[in-house]
């Protein structure tokens, strides 16, 4: 198959350029289906930025101890995925700001109620940011989307940081995707059915910080993961920067759901039993 095949698509939202890439689709078709995928985006954005008073983010951190909010159901699996990826990573990863409270105040508690879709502030300003899953999570449902126009051969991209693979365009192995190092990529894969994160410091600088402490992630420049959801492996890859290798390997130990890579195109290491998609070799 050409590449000319391919249909690609862009969109701004949630402060970077959106992709949608379609392959073996009829191109208004397949314009049709990227634009319904893009309004999926632009009401995510609705819901969750903290930047819009509207959002469902910031009725969240209207919240006093003891009250709670009913939540539109996309904002609600958003916070059951944080949430669990929090209990994996005990906190490395977590969407409550840390730096943002003041030393007398007490940490954030909250419980979701997921018969009813409610949202428990149960002490402290659940004060959340999103800004480490809201991309991937905005893949997952783009995807979903394209299912529903029966699009199965399709790349999504948010930024720089995640992809998101459907099926792969008729005649190839799967989309070429890489963990990118300054100066290049260091390895490729042929991505399907599953999703590739990238968090590091070249494009923003250490501007990770380790829900725990507050600070700075200094562990390291640059950590990738896969996951068969774009979510997961943006929430997954962003904990890895804060995270040692020994807590990496027993946060992740028997864990089937993702895989986390670590290197710098000399030795590398893998955590987590997520099967990495096949290596393109370098030609």
């Amino acid at each position: 198959m050409t590449m000319s095949a391919i249909q690609t698509f862009r969109h701004p939202a949630m402060a970077a350029e959106f992709q949608v890439r379609i392959a073996g689709e009829e191109p208004t078709y397949a314009a049709q289906a990227a634009q319904a995928a893009f309004a999926v985006t632009d009401r995510l954005h609705d819901l969750l930025s903290r930047f819009r008073d509207s959002s469902e983010i910031q009725q969240i951190a209207a919240l006093r101890p003891g009250e709670a909010l009913a939540l539109n159901e996309m904002t609600f699996a958003c916070l059951q995925i944080a949430r669990a990826v929090e209990e994996r990573t005990h906190g490395a990863f977590a969407i409550t700001a840390t730096a943002a409270r003041t030393a007398d105040e007490p940490p954030p508690h909250w419980r979701l109620e997921p018969e009813n879709l409610l949202i428990h502030g149960d002490e402290g300003r659940l004060q959340f940011d999103l800004g480490a899953i809201g991309k991937g999570y905005a893949l997952d449902r783009m995807a979903a989307e394209l299912a529903d126009w029966e699009c199965a051969a399709f790349l999504l991209v948010a930024g720089g940081s995640s992809v998101l693979a459907g099926a792969a365009p008729p005649g190839t192995a799967g989309w070429d995707a890489g963990l990118g190092l300054p100066g290049g990529v260091a390895r490729r894969f042929a991505l399907t059915h599953g999703s590739l994160s990238g968090s590091g410091i070249f494009e923003q600088g250490r501007h990770i910080l380790d829900p725990r402490t507050g600070q700075p992630a200094q562990l390291r420049d640059r950590a990738w993961a896969f996951a068969p959801t774009a979510a997961l492996s943006d929430a997954l890859s962003t904990a890895a920067m804060v995270l040692t290798d020994a807590e990496l390997a027993e946060a992740l130990a028997g864990y089937a759901e993702g895989a986390v890579v670590l290197g710098d195109g000399g030795t590398w290491r893998t955590y987590g039993g997520w099967p990495l998609p096949p290596e393109i070799s370098a030609s």
